[in-house]
């Protein structure tokens, strides 16, 4: 079955042609030119993968990420027309999977390998279905993209790359992994992406695990090598 790529961006031209180049190589596309239509579409007919533009009328981007992300557990892509790395972290933090930049001569051939590599670490999550991780309080469902802690699922999902991140340090409890080797396991094909991008991903994983016990404190940095599971 062919993949669902989502589009949302209020540019019908980029709209027309990402779509064709998308279809050409064998997905299927759904599109929005705002972030209320394509809430409504996209929780009718949940896609394998979304691509939103940050600015848009009607929702914004990182407005319609935060309530995808309530209801379905699906890799997202943002576009941004801005620079600043700041804005890269921004987007991270509230939950992105991964940015592409229009700006500096925008390449559809870039997004569509971006969207491959979102689709191949999901995949590899669902194939992992009969390894699900129970160790103390943690219980991950790789199938599902699941994670309860103390029998408690997150309010807030983990996105699909914050998931890989928990799962490579839960599986191996007590030893270190060095950012470089969490950026290979979530970042794969990704060399544009530098280490403190897995910092402000750890960050946001604590807060969600926070939510359901405010003394969560399993991830424990290790300055100078990267991070570990705490055993204790």
């Amino acid at each position: 079955m062919p993949h669902t790529i989502a589009l949302v961006d209020d540019d019908r031209n980029i709209l027309t042609g990402i779509s064709m180049a998308l279809e050409r190589e064998g997905f299927k596309v759904q599109t929005y030119i705002d972030g209320e239509s394509a809430l409504i579409g996209l929780t009718r007919n949940p896609p394998d993968l979304a691509v939103l533009d940050i600015k848009m009328p009607r929702m914004d981007g990182e407005e319609l990420l935060k309530k995808l992300k309530k209801k379905m557990s699906i890799p997202i892509i943002f576009l941004t027309s801005k620079d600043e790395e700041v804005d890269e972290l921004l987007g991270l933090k509230l939950g992105a999977d991964d940015f592409v930049k229009k700006s500096g001569g925008f390449s559809t051939k870039v997004l569509i390998e971006r969207i491959r590599v979102q689709l191949r670490k999901k995949t590899s999550l669902v194939d992992d279905t009969k390894n699900i991780i129970n160790h103390g309080k943690l219980k991950l469902d790789p199938a599902q993209l699941e994670c309860e802690w103390n029998g408690k699922p997150l309010p807030d999902k983990l996105t699909t790359t914050e998931f890989l991140i928990v799962k490579e340090l839960a599986k191996r409890p007590g030893v270190i992994k060095e950012r470089a080797h969490l950026m290979d396991i979530a970042y794969k094909e990704n060399t544009e992406i530098e280490d403190r991008t897995i910092d402000s991903h750890v960050k946001r994983i604590r807060k969600k695990f926070k939510k359901v016990d405010e003394k969560f404190s399993a991830i424990e940095t290790r300055y100078g090598s990267g991070y570990r599971w705490n055993v204790s």
